[in-house]
């Protein structure tokens, strides 16, 4: 295994650095915090001197001397070099140190400061650093007399600034008198608290020492570097010079083996860490308990949910060390799946432009602890989670769903939190508290170790019962039936029984306490996710053409995988489903062949996996929403304790190095330069590095299996690797180097093209969903997109677009840049055109005009206005937000085909977008920007509902036409008509319509997709016939358009005599414009058998044979199956199957009016006619108590109930209408195929139907029976519209 191996990274540390002042280069300002200094400093100079009341420290002055921040170098690091991790000085020296040196008087605090920080290397790799920052006495007489001159003339200039008078604007300055005598005294204060005077001041530069480790044991590295300084600053000089320190820890102390703990010597005692065995969750030191005292736990999961969803995460703190715990606990917390994006705990002053990058990040900002949140310009805050560590409260993007079982996660972890004396709530003072014991214990602190923490308390202890959150888990707990007082409160772990564990406690409590959490954290997944391998597409091709079409496939079968989850969760899992995290999860699921390949967090969740299924007896496919808790707490915390107990491995000591007589002395008090020539190399033959093979090796192992399995050369092999770690990700970590302009202008470019190729993957993902589904509706292949699927992929267009609006914007204006951009554009183009044409509603047609022109043009559509969109949006009350009415204007824009119709109007103003964007910005690369509207164009392809189906409360203005027929013109019609319209979502009521212009246009709420039309007239005047041809209803915001055909008489006397009829719709497709892309027809079932046998004969009625009749029951039974089959968010309209062209209505009609016996040549005889003879001698039947049985009275009553009430109904309906509605109801109440066996028995049927009929083949009818029994175990429920009326 070891052979042609160097000692590499098997070492416990990389590099020793020491950072700080370099005295021969003298004081250098920090030119990019200087220059954020300075716009601060110019935005109080223009108009804002009211604020100098705000001045009792004098931070709002022109930051004091003291307070400026310098450049610091590193100043030496130990060894030069290591092959396996390059020293990147840039990187370290910006990280040890990222806010520059900072200077002290001998009057300021001047505690030390642990913090660490990462560097993420271009592959993905990581490194970790450790940093103890301290002060130290500047004896640089140079640097003190600098110092001495910045202040004098600091002095002076606020000299000046205070002395100017402020000029009275307005009598409201009046109020400023008592602060500008507050001004006065502020001089004086500023002079004493924050001067410096050479004479009579020490002067105090920090200094950073630091270790660059590969992996991440926070707990011993600090450890390490608090002794080292207490080498340097106690009285007595530690027993060997620091060099042995320093060497023992880089070259002869390894890295605990997997699964093993290792006892090291820091300069005044042992140094423990040990590392999780390959079976147990990954490394992981850093203190939960800090996380969950400073946010709370509801925080806490909000931001979890937030980074699953690879939203964009800004944390913001003033102590750095908490920006990386909360940075590294909740990346931990998501094990098995793994941050992909931008990762930069601390992002240092000089990166700040990196807040514009228009990709899911998650940073770390530091604050100064004066600026307050509103003072923060973000580029772009519409999709942005931002985390206020020390006010502990957190700002969420607006939707954010709620994460699965969130209640029951809640009160589970609580109940670990609780065993630990920790409140859910956020806890200030505790953190607090903890940190400064953590920190450097100083004498007040330490005399009380358990300070603000609970742990031994009772929980019925008072300070408990008083708070609102704990009495609400009891309350929980009650419901679910535990009990808390009985949870056992941890015991301190130092008592008796763990007398022999080898660290202190409170490390102990905190490995204890992180392992329960993280496993708890780690077993939702494992529930969640228990079948996911099912879902797993394994590519059919091999590996390379895998790779290279790797954006264009699949690898999961989400839709299939959320139809098994329950309801709830849906809202997150469907956006947590389309996250590059889990598409990674996924793809290095398929690449691994058998465990040994697998990486280590795929292999130790595969196992879980295996054994929840194990024990898991229900069938892993059904999904119950059962909530499962953590099982496996009490084995994960037993082999923690283990390691610590007894220690595996003990590392050499420290021990003299040959140095020359007279090195390795120093002044107590200062951090000395090192002597480089011991500590440049190490030992030259190394025991342990043949031992353990370290992880870096085991990987290479590994990708050569991978290679074997894959045939690929060494050039493939590398861009393979290369690919599988960077899939997807445009961008891992910012360059912490050199930041010229060029190179940021190449990291935008590099921006500008991910954005391009998310944005052709989306648009792609989102169509071939849709189309999947359309050609479904059209009867080819499967269905595939549901509703809650089609609301996450525009939930994430919406955001990708925002982040496109945000890329290098010039001023941030409210929350979402592109309804910001939207609103100039208004504004410029009201004053542009002050009087604007044709936007109100487009005028009523003549009825001359409509007469000659064609029954679907009857309604014009609408004239296309961006504008006028943003209108109907700005219109909506219930819309509060600007990222609320961008996300709506794009789904209506989205709705009416228009998005890249509109957005290339929006953007074709260049002046608008020049005066708002920079030059690198995505909007203004012009090839970038014609392609992006290329892809949204093919939006145009498909139908969305997307905006209809999500506002559903909204007032709506609807614009109802009636079309006569034109061969008999109803000019004459005297009687008045009246509609009432139905949608998915509600009905109108009736509504009269003018008989003289046919049309009404009124305003309702929304009624969803439109389904059926009630239309009739009060049978008034002379001439009470009209014949109907259809109805046109367009909904005045989305201009959808609804034909309802009709195409029969209204009146007594004439058809069927009916004075009001049921009429179903559809959408009708809008082809007017030929500049949009090819429309897909309307959503329709397949155009099947009966659409063509009735094609072929032009008579109104063609006579079907017994075959075809047949085959047309069969679609439209089919056509019901299917919809039931349907997810529920996704069926179409129930009515449009019962009752529409070739449904279910019109299929039994065609088998009653098979072998009808037609009396006399000009009457016509309707099925009703024949039903109600049946009626009647079935009642008379019954009265003669014929010797029939149970079962057959049971139906004829039955039978003749639901013909009574139909025939007493009020309404005026027809004939047929009156068939229709028997059907219907016999539909809902599955009593078809009992009426259709009776009325084939009924000697009526003799009398009235030819030998031939098919109501009089026996086999005939029973395989209608059979067929018709189908629709027995669906659950039916009709549109109020279809059964007004009648009480059944």
């Amino acid at each position: 295994m070891s052979t042609g191996f160097s000692s590499s990274s098997c070492r416990f540390a990389d590099y020793f650095v020491v950072c700080g002042l370099d005295t021969e280069s003298g004081l250098e300002p920090d030119e990019l915090s200087a220059l954020c200094q300075y716009i601060q400093a110019t935005k109080f100079r223009d108009g804002a001197r009211g604020k100098l009341a705000s001045a009792n420290e004098g931070e709002n002055f022109e930051q004091s001397p003291l307070r400026r921040t310098f450049k610091s170098k590193v100043l030496a690091h130990y060894p030069d070099n290591v092959e396996w991790n390059p020293f990147d000085q840039d990187a370290v020296g910006m990280l040890c140190m990222p806010k520059g040196l900072s200077f002290r008087t001998q009057t300021d605090i001047r505690e030390p400061q642990f913090h660490s920080f990462i560097i993420t290397r271009e592959d993905g790799s990581r490194t970790y650093g450790f940093a103890l920052t301290f002060f130290e006495e500047v004896t640089s007489k140079q640097i003190c007399s600098a110092m001495q001159t910045l202040y004098h003339m600091h002095n002076a200039e606020q000299y000046d600034i205070l002395h100017t008078p402020p000029t009275p604007r307005s009598p409201e300055d009046h109020r400023l008198t008592p602060q500008q005598l507050h001004a006065a005294p502020s001089i004086s204060r500023l002079q004493r608290f924050n001067s410096y005077d050479i004479s009579r001041d020490t002067l105090y530069v920090s200094k950073c020492i630091c270790l660059i480790t590969p992996m991440a044991f926070a707990n011993a590295c600090r450890k390490v570097l608090e002794q080292l300084h207490q080498a340097v600053t106690s009285p007595q000089p530690p027993p060997l010079p620091l060099e042995s320190y320093v060497y023992n820890v880089l070259y002869e102390v390894p890295l605990p083996p997997a699964g093993r703990s290792l006892k090291f010597s820091g300069v005044y005692g042992p140094v423990l860490c040990q590392r999780p065995s390959t079976i147990e969750l990954p490394l992981f030191d850093f203190p939960l308990q800090e996380v969950f005292e400073l946010l709370g736990l509801e925080n806490v999961l909000q931001l979890f949910t937030c980074a699953l969803l690879e939203i964009q995460i800004l944390l913001y703190s003033q102590h750095y060390q908490r920006l990386m715990t909360v940075a590294e606990s909740i990346t931990a917390l998501m094990f098995p799946f793994q941050w992909q994006h931008v990762y930069v705990p601390i992002l240092p002053a000089s990166l700040l432009h990196f807040l514009d990058a228009p990709v899911p990040y998650l940073m770390g900002l530091h604050s100064n602890g004066q600026d307050d949140r509103t003072k923060l310009e973000l580029p772009q805050e519409a999709n942005l989670c931002f985390v206020d560590i020390d006010n502990h409260f957190i700002e969420l993007p607006e939707d954010l769903p709620q994460f699965p079982n969130k209640l029951e996660f809640i009160q589970e972890i609580s109940e670990v939190l609780l065993a630990f004396g920790m409140s859910p709530e956020a806890n200030p003072q505790c953190s607090e508290v903890q940190s400064k014991i953590r920190g450097f214990r100083s004498g007040d602190m330490s005399s009380d170790k358990r300070n603000g923490n609970l742990a031994g308390s009772p929980l019925n202890s008072y300070l408990l019962r008083e708070n609102q959150t704990i009495a609400r888990l009891q309350a929980l707990v009650k419901r679910t039936g535990v009990s808390l007082e009985k949870l056992d409160v941890k015991e301190d772990t130092s008592t008796n029984k763990d007398s022999k564990v080898q660290c202190d406690e409170d490390e102990m409590k905190m490995h204890q306490l992180n392992i329960r959490v993280r496993e708890v954290f780690a077993n939702r997944f494992t529930q969640m996710f228990s079948d996911y391998e099912v879902f797993v597409i394994q590519p059919s091709q091999d590996k390379e053409s895998w790779f290279s079409n790797r954006d264009q496939m699949q690898n999961f079968d989400k839709a299939s995988f959320l139809s098994d989850q329950p309801e709830p969760y849906l809202p997150f899992l469907s956006r947590f489903l389309e996250t590059q995290m889990f598409a990674s999860f996924i793809d290095s699921k398929i690449l691994c062949h058998d465990d040994e390949d697998k990486e280590h967090t795929l292999r130790v969740f595969d196992s879980r996996v295996d054994k929840i299924r194990m024990l898991n007896v229900r069938t892993p496919t059904l999904r119950t929403s059962m909530y499962q808790k953590c099982t496996n707490i009490d084995e994960a915390e037993k082999a923690i304790e283990m390691r610590l107990c007894k220690i595996d491995h003990t590392a050499l000591h420290p021990h003299l190095l040959d140095m020359k007589i007279g090195q390795g002395r120093y002044e107590p008090g200062f951090f000395p330069r090192l002597q480089s020539d011991v500590l440049s190399t190490g030992p030259t033959s190394n025991k342990w590095a043949k031992r353990s093979a370290p992880a870096q090796w085991r990987r290479r192992d590994r990708q050569k299996q991978h290679t074997e399995h894959l045939y690929l050369d060494n050039d493939q092999r590398e861009k393979y690797i290369q690919e599988a770690r960077n899939l997807g990700t445009t961008l891992r970590q910012p360059k912490l180097s050199n930041l010229s302009p060029s190179v940021i202008a190449q990291t935008n470019w590099k921006f500008v093209e991910g954005l391009l190729k998310e944005c052709r993957n989306k648009t792609k993902r989102m169509l071939v969903e849709k189309m999947g589904r359309e050609a479904v509706e059209l009867g080819h292949g499967e269905v595939s997109i549901t509703g809650v699927e089609e609301n996450t992929l525009i939930a994430s267009l919406c955001d990708l677009l925002e982040r496109i609006w945000s890329h290098g914007l010039q001023v941030k204006q409210g929350k979402s840049a592109l309804w910001s951009h939207l609103l100039h554009y208004q504004e410029s183009k009201e004053k542009r055109d002050a009087t604007p044409a044709g936007l109100g509603p487009p005028g009523i047609i003549h009825d001359t005009e409509r007469r000659k022109s064609d029954a679907g043009c009857a309604l014009p559509p609408l004239k296309v206005s961006l504008i006028q969109d943003m209108r109907h949006i700005q219109n909506i009350s219930e819309i509060k937000t600007d990222v609320g009415k961008a996300r709506a204007w794009v789904r209506l824009s989205m709705e009416k085909k228009l998005l890249s119709r509109h957005l290339k109007q929006l953007l074709s103003d260049h002046e608008l977008t020049k005066k708002l964007y920079k030059r690198y910005a995505f909007l203004r690369c012009d090839d970038e920007k014609e392609q992006f509207l290329y892809h949204l164009l093919s939006f145009n392809a498909v139908d969305y509902f997307c905006f209809t189906n999500v506002f559903t409360t909204i007032m709506i203005p609807y614009h109802v036409v009636i079309i006569p027929s034109k061969k008999l013109g109803g000019s004459m019609f005297t009687a008045n008509p009246w509609v009432c319209v139905s949608g998915e979502l509600a009905e109108t009521g009736v509504l009269q319509v003018p008989k003289n212009t046919l049309e009404i246009t009124f305003e309702c709420q929304n009624l969803g997709k439109l389904t059926t039309i009630q239309m009739g007239h009060d049978n008034s005047g002379l001439y009470a016939k009209w014949l109907v041809e259809c109805v046109m209803v367009r909904n005045g915001i989305t201009g959808h358009t609804y034909k309802f055909p009709c195409g029969r008489w209204l009146g007594k006397g004439v058809d069927d005599g009916s004075l009001e009829r049921i009429l179903v719709g559809e959408l009708v497709t809008n082809t007017e414009n030929e500049e949009r892309m090819c429309r897909t027809p309307p959503m329709q079932q397949s155009p099947g058998m009966m659409r063509r046998f009735v094609t072929i004969s032009p008579n109104s009625k063609p006579k079907l044979n017994t075959g075809q009749i047949q085959e047309g029951v069969g679609e439209a039974i089919n056509g019901i199956v299917k919809h039931f089959h349907k997810p529920e968010k996704e069926r179409g309209s129930l009515t449009l199957l019962l009752c529409g062209e070739y449904g279910l209505v019109w299929a039994l009609e065609q088998v009653f009016q098979h072998g009808f016996k037609s009396p006399r040549l000009f009457k016509n005889v309707f099925i009703w006619d024949f039903l109600e003879k049946s009626q009647v001698y079935f009642e008379s039947a019954e009265q003669s108590q014929m010797t029939q049985d149970e079962n057959w009275q049971m139906r004829v009553r039955h039978f003749c109930h639901f013909m009574r009430a139909i025939n007493s109904t009020p309404r005026n309906i027809g004939k047929d209408g009156k068939f229709q509605m028997l059907v219907c109801l016999g539909a809902r109440d599955h009593l078809l195929h009992h009426w259709i066996a009776l009325l084939a028995e009924c000697p009526i049927t003799a009398q009235m139907y030819e030998d031939t009929a098919l109501l009089k083949d026996h086999s005939l009818v029973n395989s209608l029976i059979r067929v018709l029994q189908t629709l027995q175990e669906f659950n039916i429920t009709l549109e109020a519209s279809l059964v007004k009326g009648i009480g059944i």
